[in-house]
């Protein structure tokens, strides 16, 4: 799996209640590092930003995987449309070229 990236565009998964969708999105996170293999990257834009900032409900869960080495990549534009940047917790704000970057790097990228 270290060649796969992950890319989160919605504030959790799926299409369902918001608190579900966080609720999955953070079981999912924590038993990621489980599979014994982890994504070269997660990639965060539109409502997936909110996932890295202050409050998210997936905090600890991204702040281990970035400290495992999963390079977590940040939407600048994203998070300055919802006035977010400054609350930023976690991972590498960086633009639509990173995303693209890690993208063509990875063999997988799966959309959650």
């Amino acid at each position: 799996m270290k060649d796969t990236v992950i890319i989160i565009s919605h504030f959790g998964m799926g299409k369902a209640d918001e608190k579900l969708q966080t609720m999955l999105a953070a079981k999912y996170l924590e038993l990621l590092p489980q599979n014994g293999e982890l994504p070269a990257a997660i990639c965060f834009y539109t409502e997936g930003v909110k996932l890295v900032v202050a409050g998210s409900p997936v905090l600890a869960q991204l702040k281990a995987l970035e400290e495992k080495g999963v390079r977590l990549i940040v939407c600048s534009t994203c998070l300055n449309y919802f006035n977010l940047a400054d609350q930023v917790q976690v991972g590498i704000v960086g633009g639509m070229g990173d995303i693209i970057e890690a993208q063509a790097r990875a063999e997988k990228v799966i959309t959650l």
